[in-house]
């Protein structure tokens, strides 16, 4: 690797917007960047033969350009064809897996250039394609560089030397004809953000589509690569992986490329669909509308909830609370000094470690319990939300779906909720955005403070516990009481309203995306529309904090009336 260029300061991009960098003209600059294109291929020669033709004719530099072709299998042996570019070699798959992940980690595994382009082997790129995006990877060492697609379903294909001759005079746009048919759900996003811009970090990891895509190669080694064990789906875990790991998405309308052939999502997308979701929910906590069953547990969670082993009643109480939430993806780290738990002969009620040996006696069988050293390495799975709390506070029932909420309604990278103010200072309980803290960590200079950088990178608030609905656990913990029926058909009554809140809620915000929708139509009448489903969503915002303030306070007004006699 020739190495990131030197560059005065990291520059810091908030949030997605790349605006602050200032990319050179194409052709009128100096690239020092190497990079590696790999171009995963299963039974495609024909169409790898026009890709690696167009590769031969691109205007990045000669010498800071190869290409590993990584032969996936193919029923009939790939072979490399006359026309390459000078550093072209071809490989096969290792074995024990197969599928385009698989092939790309192989490319990866292989790489020598500072960028890894990976270029799917139907897709013919214009003479500026990997110019376009490589010079967003100069400015800034944790951009994604996206290209833009244009799609044909032309059978009758050109020759290499043609393909060559377009590029090398201009005629790309000659090559095929244009298909109707576009990637229309990405273009709007990056339509309705100012080029993706102003989207928030849960949208912009949604256009990352790997066809044509370039990444920093250390960056992407350093979060794992591909998820090899997906043959479908692996573009959409990796861009969510990405995101986490702070990157910035950068489309390149400049990066442009022919798709030959329509893409599976364009023939058939609702099998497409079916086959993806359950892929897709189990590694993307993003996609909300995938995990609405109750009870359910996921590969990565919503929310890792990590705090201190303490006293065992004031560690029970507050983990106990945060499985009841109204928010079932989440995560429970305890963090303790488990290994001094030793099965030698002790005095059970004078144990020194009794407290730690309880809280382990409690949750060490539950699965969504996760009992570490303070140290180790979190379990596999990054999730987008962090939650760091003291025990022996207890939380209500949708307090940690609020508190996320409201960082995603602001994109806010943390959220430091203030519990009570002693002498000794504040108690706070803090909701961080894992995204944010790694954009911190990558433009972090000596002298920085941390939450310095997420106010800039992300916008850092301040809340009151208890309008959230934090509280100190009840004095006795857990509390002893005999079961009375009544309690479980108010519980059902108020978990019917806060179903039919969240309907309503969904159905206003279906609303609104149709509102946004049309106002992106609808060019003079945009002011109005926006003002409109603004003001809709302030009133689904209204209706779900009055709606469930009410329920709850109903319900804890009817349960504290009846009688509950003490064991």
């Amino acid at each position: 690797m020739t190495g990131i260029p030197s560059i005065p300061s990291i520059p810091r991009i908030r949030r997605n917007d790349f605006g602050v960098l200032t990319p050179p003209a194409l052709g009128e600059w100096e690239p020092s960047l190497a990079v590696t294109v790999v171009i995963p291929a299963h039974d495609r020669q024909e169409t790898l033969d026009l890709t690696l033709a167009a590769l031969s004719a691109q205007s990045y530099p000669e010498h800071l350009l190869d290409v590993v072709v990584v032969d996936d299998g193919s029923s009939t042996p790939l072979q490399l064809p006359e026309l390459v570019p000078a550093r072209t070699k071809l490989i096969s798959s290792p074995p024990g897996g197969w599928g385009r992940a698989w092939a790309v980690q192989a490319g990866l595994d292989t790489a020598t250039g500072d960028v890894l382009f990976v270029l799917d082997a139907d897709m013919v790129p214009h003479r500026h394609h990997v110019e376009a995006q490589l010079r967003w990877h100069h400015l800034a060492p944790y951009v994604v560089a996206l290209g833009w697609i244009d799609f044909t379903a032309a059978v009758e294909l050109p020759g290499q030397e043609e393909v060559r001759h377009a590029l090398e005079t201009g005629a790309e746009e000659a090559l095929f004809p244009l298909s109707p048919q576009r990637h229309d759900w990405a273009e709007q996003i990056i339509e309705d953000h100012d080029g993706l811009r102003t989207a928030p970090s849960s949208l912009a990891t949604r256009i990352h589509v790997g066809a044509t895509a370039s990444y920093p190669v250390r960056l992407l080694r350093s979060i794992g690569g591909l998820d090899t064990s997906l043959v479908l789906a692996e573009d959409t875990e990796l861009g969510y992986r990405l995101t986490q790991a702070g990157v910035v998405f950068v489309p390149d309308p400049q990066s442009r490329a022919w798709h030959v052939g329509l893409p599976t999502a364009m023939r058939d997308f609702q099998a497409l669909k079916r086959y993806n979701d359950p892929y897709v929910a189990d590694r993307v906590p993003y996609r909300r509308y995938l995990r609405t069953e109750a009870g359910r547990q996921w590969l990565v969670p919503y929310v890792d909830a990590v705090l201190p082993a303490g006293g065992y009643e004031d560690v029970r109480a507050t983990v106990d609370a945060l499985l009841a939430g109204s928010l079932p993806d989440v995560r429970v780290t305890v963090t303790g000094e488990w290994d001094s738990l030793t099965a030698d002969r002790r005095s059970p009620l004078a144990d020194p470690h009794l407290d730690l040996r309880l809280t382990h006696a409690c949750f060490h069988h539950d699965p969504r319990v996760n009992l570490a050293a303070a140290q180790a390495a979190p379990p596999p799975g990054t999730p987008p939300f962090r939650l760091s709390l003291p025990p022996g506070w207890t939380l209500a029932k949708d307090t940690l779906e609020r508190l996320v909420a409201h960082m995603e309604e602001h994109d806010l990278g943390a959220l430091c909720v203030a519990l009570e103010e002693t002498e000794r200072g504040v108690t706070v309980a803090r909701l961080e955005r894992t995204a944010a803290l790694s954009r911190a960590a990558l433009v972090a200079a000596p002298g920085d403070r941390p939450d310095d950088l997420i106010d800039a990178l992300f916008g850092l608030e301040w809340v009151d516990g208890e309008t959230y609905g934090f509280k100190r656990r009840p004095a006795v913990y857990p509390p002893r009481r005999k079961p009375v029926p009544e309690i479980d058909r108010l519980a059902a009554e108020h978990d019917k309203e806060i179903a039919l809140y969240r309907k309503r809620t969904a159905a206003l915000r279906a609303e609104i995306s149709q509102l946004r929708r049309e106002a992106g139509k609808n060019g003079r009448d945009a002011a109005r529309w926006r003002e409109k489903a603004e003001a809709w969503r302030k009133e689904a915002v209204r209706l779900a904090r009055a709606q469930n303030r009410t329920v709850l306070k109903r319900a804890v007004r009817r349960v504290r009336g009846l009688a509950f006699p003490d064991d």
